[in-house]
């Protein structure tokens, strides 16, 4: 097909506040380089990771949870989540899936009119766990928030599947980063695993991904989600906060904790771990500071593990566990990409369960 010229687009203009995105009906379309593809965008997932990038959460001079606005204190030069300055105009959201228009040199025709899913990370392939040299769709170069985008073949998957875009849109980023989590801290048969923040994107696919792994789950959300929650087969639900986290697990070792929250109830988690037991984290959105005691950290042999730049294999794992449907998609609502900043919102607010798709 001949792509158009110019497509719709949001596009974030700098850090800071919702202000900071600006619509456009007539952005340059993306054209395929060497090894790249071009993606007519389907659906497009919210995370984290634009809520952070927009609002320069991940910068050091930032102390706070993440809250969604804007932040005074925000230093430029480490404001995203690899620690570098971002450029502007940026179009943001990782987690695109969609039909191929068109290809550059390398990249094999056939791909033309397949749907694909876009893995997240851009890597050098020629070192492709080179975490210093790695990146982010959406982030280090334009995503999926317009009606194309473009990716390095090496970095898509073909999906063959049932599923409508909008539910292929809720696994990416999600469900990428739990099984990274998972994968890090060997998560298995005879593990409890305790996953605080259950009922969000990662929350929800770290359910999943630890009882296909064999693995006891005990998640923790508001009662008021409880319900939802549990149609990801939980073994056990606890609060969000309960008054005496040992109190609420009544007796039960817990094994493994992964957490996307950290915040005021980090301590506890971590006293809750048995001797042996393994802290894998991917997240801090009820804030980035916390306190340990070391005593708890050596005595008991613990090993904590931080999750980000994960192997290539966790994203096809991804994409044939949903071939396979071995997991299943947790879409919350759909918006129409126009109204990102109202998606992005209720995204922050967090009465959802599950995840936030735009459609172009």
């Amino acid at each position: 097909m001949t792509l158009p010229q110019t497509m719709k687009a949001m596009v974030l203009t700098g850090h800071g506040d919702m202000d900071k995105y600006e619509w456009h009906d007539s952005w340059p379309t993306p054209q395929a380089g060497p090894m790249e593809v071009v993606i007519k965008v389907g659906a497009c997932g919210l995370n984290n990771t634009d809520v952070n990038t927009r609002t320069g959460w991940y910068s050091k001079a930032v102390d706070e949870a993440t809250t969604g606005g804007a932040y005074s204190q925000v230093d430029d030069e480490d404001s995203t989540w690899g620690g570098a300055p971002l450029t502007f105009p940026r179009i943001q959201g990782a987690d695109a899936v969609g039909i191929v228009v068109a290809v550059g040199e390398g990249a094999a025709p056939s791909l033309i009119g397949q749907r694909v899913m876009v893995a997240g990370w851009l890597r050098d392939w020629d070192d492709p766990m080179n975490r210093d040299k790695a990146g982010y769709f959406g982030s280090e170069c334009d995503g999926g928030f317009a009606e194309y985008t473009k990716a390095d073949v090496r970095g898509v998957a073909p999906i063959e599947s049932d599923l409508s875009d909008a539910e292929l849109a809720t696994f990416i980023c999600g469900y990428v980063t739990a099984e990274g989590m998972v994968d890090r801290a060997n998560v298995g048969a005879g593990d409890t695993v305790l996953i605080p923040g259950a009922s969000g994107g990662v929350g929800g696919a770290l359910i999943q991904l630890s009882k296909l792994r064999g693995a006891r789950v005990i998640a923790m959300a508001s009662e008021a989600k409880h319900e939802d929650v549990a149609r990801l087969g939980p073994d056990r639900i606890l609060p969000r906060s309960p008054e005496n986290l040992k109190v609420a697990l009544n007796g039960e070792k817990v094994t493994v904790v992964a957490d996307v929250v950290g915040g005021p109830m980090w301590a506890s988690l971590i006293d809750m771990l048995e001797r042996g037991g393994r802290y894998t984290c991917s997240g801090a959105i009820a804030g980035p500071l916390v306190e340990l005691d070391l005593r708890t950290f050596y005595l008991r042999d613990l090993t904590f593990t931080g999750s980000t730049v994960n192997r290539p294999e966790n994203f096809t794992d991804v994409v044939k566990y949903i071939e396979d449907g071995k997991i299943k998609p947790a879409l919350a609502a759909t918006y129409p990409l126009a109204d990102l900043r109202e998606a992005q919102k209720a995204f922050i607010d967090k009465a959802h369960t599950g995840n936030i798709v735009v459609i172009p």
